[in-house]
């Protein structure tokens, strides 16, 4: 089998609904890795918030590539920032809101996909720009590179 490849131009990105502070790129669906998961990368303005959620059966993983903020799952809070893991069990009430003056980037993982990817799907498609590149390349590229 040969491995899927892509790049952060080949990253579709949603905001799930018109008034939310954040948005989803995905990059590993259910149809592209034969398997059922989701993995996006969700980017939160300054400001920006989940709504409270859960998931009856998959588990959520979160990865900060850059930025601060809070988790709150269950009643508990924990400060979150670049290079932190939070992994959130089934049944986990939970939420993330950017606490800092700049983008939150957190990579989402999330097993098994639990209808995660078509509520991403069924929201407006929006543009990354160019800071979400240089976030998603290390600084090695920007938008106009592609």
């Amino acid at each position: 089998m040969i491995p899927t490849i892509k790049s952060p131009q080949d990253y579709i990105a949603y905001r799930i609904s018109p008034h939310d502070t954040n948005r989803l790129a995905i990059i590993f669906d259910p149809e592209i890795a034969a398997a059922s998961l989701t993995f996006c990368v969700e980017i939160f303005d300054p400001g920006g918030k989940t709504p409270p959620n859960r998931h009856n059966i998959a588990v959520e993983m979160f990865f900060i590539l850059k930025g601060e903020g809070k988790a709150i799952c269950d009643g508990k809070t924990v400060t979150i920032q670049t290079g932190d893991s939070l992994l959130v069990p089934p049944t986990g009430i939970h939420e993330i809101h950017n606490t800092g003056l700049g983008r939150l980037y957190t990579l989402c993982f999330m097993v098994p996909n639990e209808d995660f990817v078509e509520l991403i799907r069924s929201g407006t498609r929006v543009e990354l720009d160019e800071e979400d590149f240089r976030v998603l390349t290390g600084n090695r590229c920007t938008i106009n590179d592609y």
